[in-house]
């Protein structure tokens, strides 16, 4: 019995969190601002796995995103024949669909944007997601508040802080904030923050739920040489970024039943970026299609 009540007090002396806590909400945003700050983008190969009423999908993937909103998506088939590739540069989206020959093109709204991610997201917060770090609700800062959570008085799980952020039109957002083991005694503004989940509601309504785990530093673009000599090299887009990003993404959708998986096989911060990779023409013999801004004929 002595020994429980040691236990139960020990647990109970380190679920008040770390020694130097956020003083408040707007404080831990601030801190994640500015440890990613330094990153631009990510280049990576992933594993893509799908799934909705509809059925299951899987495939390899690879993908450029640059912030704010640039992205380029391309799935490959098990023997590396690309299958299909989405663009966008904030403004227009393209669509090349070697399957079904088509060719699409419209403005980028999360609609179209799902057409390959299956998951409506807007652009710049899957950007976010994909960098690790969380795409933030309009707020006033006075509003953020802040606790910190303790799993079971702390014996079996570490914590995390649990942010919530009131916005417009009903929404309220909410993050975990994870803080690695060997940060917990350090202060405050010295500590990393691992974003290990994002949660937006609006009406009542959960509009996405994003979970990130399995945290790593990646690798720091390279530049890109002409093989022929010819032109000059493409440098990386940013400076060195030493930020840790998650292996896995998990982005689920209740309202549509949806959920896409994100396994990153390999990831390079700040990459360099080809010209014009945001950007995709029709290929020859596709059926060209114009689509609205939430067109749901696909």
């Amino acid at each position: 019995m002595r020994q429980i009540l040691v236990l139960v007090g020990v647990a109970l002396a380190g679920c008040g969190g770390p020694p130097s806590r956020f003083p408040d909400g707007q404080a831990a945003l601030d801190r994640m601002k500015a440890l990613y700050d330094c990153s631009r983008g990510v280049k990576a190969e992933a594993k893509l796995d799908h799934k909705s009423p509809q059925g299951r999908i899987r495939g390899d993937l690879s993908f450029f995103v640059v912030d704010p909103a640039n992205v380029r998506f391309s799935v490959f088939s098990p023997f590396g024949a690309e299958l299909a590739t989405l663009t966008s540069d904030g403004q227009r989206f393209a669509f090349n669909d070697t399957v079904q020959r088509r060719f699409l093109e419209g403005p980028a709204s999360v609609c179209n944007i799902a057409k390959l991610t299956q998951v409506p997201v807007p652009a710049h917060a899957l950007v976010s997601l994909l960098q690790g770090r969380a795409p933030l609700l309009v707020h006033e800062p006075a509003h953020v508040s802040i606790q910190w959570k303790s799993p079971f008085l702390g014996i079996f799980g570490k914590g995390y802080y649990q942010v919530e952020i009131p916005s417009k039109h009903g929404a309220v957002q909410t993050l975990l904030l994870e803080i690695p083991r060997e940060d917990l005694e350090k202060p405050w503004n010295e500590q990393r923050i691992r974003v290990i989940e994002v949660r937006v509601v609006q009406q009542s309504v959960e509009l996405y739920r994003a979970k990130l785990s399995d945290f790593h530093a990646p690798e720091q673009g390279k530049p890109v040489l002409d093989e022929d000599g010819i032109d000059p090299p493409v440098l990386p887009i940013g400076s060195e970024c030493n930020i840790e990003i998650p292996r896995r993404l998990l982005v689920e959708v209740p309202v549509h039943n949806n959920n896409v998986r994100f396994e990153y096989k390999h990831v390079e911060v700040n990459p360099a970026v080809p010209q014009g990779v945001f950007v995709q023409t029709q290929l020859s013999g596709t059926q060209r299609i114009s689509v609205g801004a939430c067109d749901q004929g696909w």
